[in-house]
C-alpha cells in the first residue's frame, strides 16, 4: 500500500521540487548566451548597455533565427514584437543624462532596446521602450515606446558572438552599434555636452569643490576653451580671484574679457597678472604667445622675465628663442650668449648652443 502511494504521488512531488529549486539554486555561469556590459563616456555622460550574447553557431540568422519584420510571439502576451536585440532578458541601454537618439529627444534613464530588420536585410528600425524589465520581446507593448526610428544597416565582417560597441566618437556624439553575423545596426547618440558640463559645474560648485579656488577656475576655463557661458564664467573667475589672487586666476579673467571683446579691461588685468607672475608662469605665458604667433608680445613677456630674474639662464634662452622665431638674428645671438654666460643647466645649454649653431655663431 505504501509503495503504491509513493508511485502515485512521485510526479507531483518532483514537479514541486523542480519549481522550488529553480528559484533557490546558487548562481552559475549562463550558457550559451553569457551576459555582458559595455559602457562609453561621451563628454561627461555615460551610456551603458546590458545584454546577453548569443553565437551564430553556423545557423542562418536573418530571416530565420531573427525573423524579418515584426513577429508574433508564441508566449507571453502573444503580441507582434520587434527583436530583443540580444538574448534572454531585455537588452537595456542606460543614459546618465538627457540625450538625442536618432534625432529624438530622450530623457535620462533605462530603456529596453529593440531592433527590427526588414525583408531587404539592409534597413530596419531602432526602438527604445520605457518597459526595460521584461523578458525578451514576449511582453512588448508599443504604447511603452519612448522613440522609434528607421535606420540603415551596414555590412561587416563575420562576428560570431553578438557584440555591442561604440564607434565614430566625437566631443558630442557617437554611434552605438550592434554587430552580429555580417550585419551592423548603428544608432546615433548625441549629448549637449557643453550644457551638461556647465549645469554639472554649477551643481558641483555648491558642494565641497566650491570651497576651493581651483574648482571655480576649472569651470571658468572650460567655458573659455569651449566658448560658452562667458557671463557665468566671469562670475566664477571673480570668485577664484577672491580666494587666490594670482597670475593664474587674473590671466583667466583677462582672457575671458578678451573673448567678450573687452580688450582694454583685459589688458589692464593681464598687466596686473604679469606683475605678480613667477618665472615659470611668465615663461609659459611667453611660449603660449609664441604658439599664437604673437611674437612681439612674447618678446615683451620674456624681457619682463629677464628684468625680474636676471640671473636665470633659462629666461635669457627663452628670449633668444623669441627673437630667433621673429627672425631677429642679432638679438637672438646676444641673448643665447647671455644664457651661456650664466652656467646654464645641461638642457638649457644644449638649446642655446643648438640655436647659435643654426644662426652661424660660435
Amino acid at each position: 500500500m505504501l509503495k503504491q502511494f509513493a508511485i502515485r504521488f512521485a510526479p507531483a512531488f518532483l514537479i514541486a521540487f523542480i519549481s522550488t529549486t529553480a528559484w533557490t539554486q546558487v548562481t552559475t555561469p549562463r550558457v550559451p548566451s553569457p551576459a555582458s556590459t559595455v559602457s562609453q563616456t561621451i563628454g561627461i555622460s555615460k551610456v551603458t548597455v546590458n545584454y546577453s550574447r548569443p553565437s551564430v553557431k553556423g545557423r542562418e540568422v536573418w530571416g530565420k533565427l531573427v525573423p524579418y519584420g515584426w513577429n508574433v510571439q508564441g508566449f507571453g502576451a502573444g503580441n507582434s514584437a520587434p527583436w530583443r536585440a540580444g538574448a534572454n532578458e531585455n537588452t537595456v541601454v542606460s543614459f546618465s543624462h538627457d540625450v538625442t537618439v536618432e534625432g529624438h529627444k530622450v530623457p535620462a534613464g533605462d530603456y529596453g532596446l529593440f531592433f527590427v530588420i526588414n525583408n531587404d536585410g539592409n534597413s530596419g528600425e531602432v526602438i527604445l521602450s520605457k518597459d526595460n524589465k521584461s523578458w525578451g520581446s514576449f511582453f512588448y507593448d508599443a504604447k511603452n515606446d519612448e522613440m522609434r526610428e528607421k535606420i540603415q544597416l551596414r555590412s561587416i565582417s563575420q562576428t560570431e558572438m553578438l557584440t555591442y560597441d561604440f564607434t565614430n566618437l566625437t566631443k558630442n556624439s557617437g554611434e552605438l552599434v550592434l554587430n552580429w553575423e555580417k550585419k551592423q545596426f548603428p544608432v546615433k547618440i548625441e549629448f549637449a555636452v557643453d550644457d551638461i558640463v556647465m549645469a554639472n559645474a554649477e551643481a558641483e560648485l555648491k558642494g565641497a569643490i566650491g570651497f576651493n579656488w581651483i574648482g571655480y577656475a576649472s569651470a571658468a576655463n572650460y567655458a573659455l576653451q569651449n566658448k560658452v557661458s562667458y557671463g557665468e564664467a566671469l562670475i566664477w573667475a571673480d570668485k577664484a580671484i577672491a580666494m587666490n589672487n594670482s597670475f593664474n586666476t587674473l590671466s583667466l579673467k583677462a582672457n575671458l574679457l578678451k573673448a567678450t571683446g573687452k580688450t582694454a579691461e583685459s589688458d589692464k588685468i593681464m598687466h596686473d597678472a604679469l606683475a605678480i607672475a613667477t618665472e615659470n608662469e611668465l615663461n609659459t605665458y611667453g611660449y603660449t604667445l609664441m604658439g599664437n604667433n604673437e611674437q612681439d608680445k612674447a618678446i615683451e613677456v620674456f624681457l619682463l622675465n629677464t628684468q625680474k630674474n636676471p640671473k636665470s639662464a633659462n629666461v635669457w634662452d627663452s628670449l633668444g628663442e623669441a627673437y630667433a622665431t621673429k627672425g631677429d638674428k642679432k638679438n637672438a645671438i646676444i641673448n643665447f650668449k647671455k644664457s651661456l654666460s650664466l652656467n646654464p643647466p645641461p638642457a638649457v645649454k644644449a638649446n642655446s648652443e643648438k640655436f647659435l649653431a643654426q644662426l652661424g655663431s660660435n
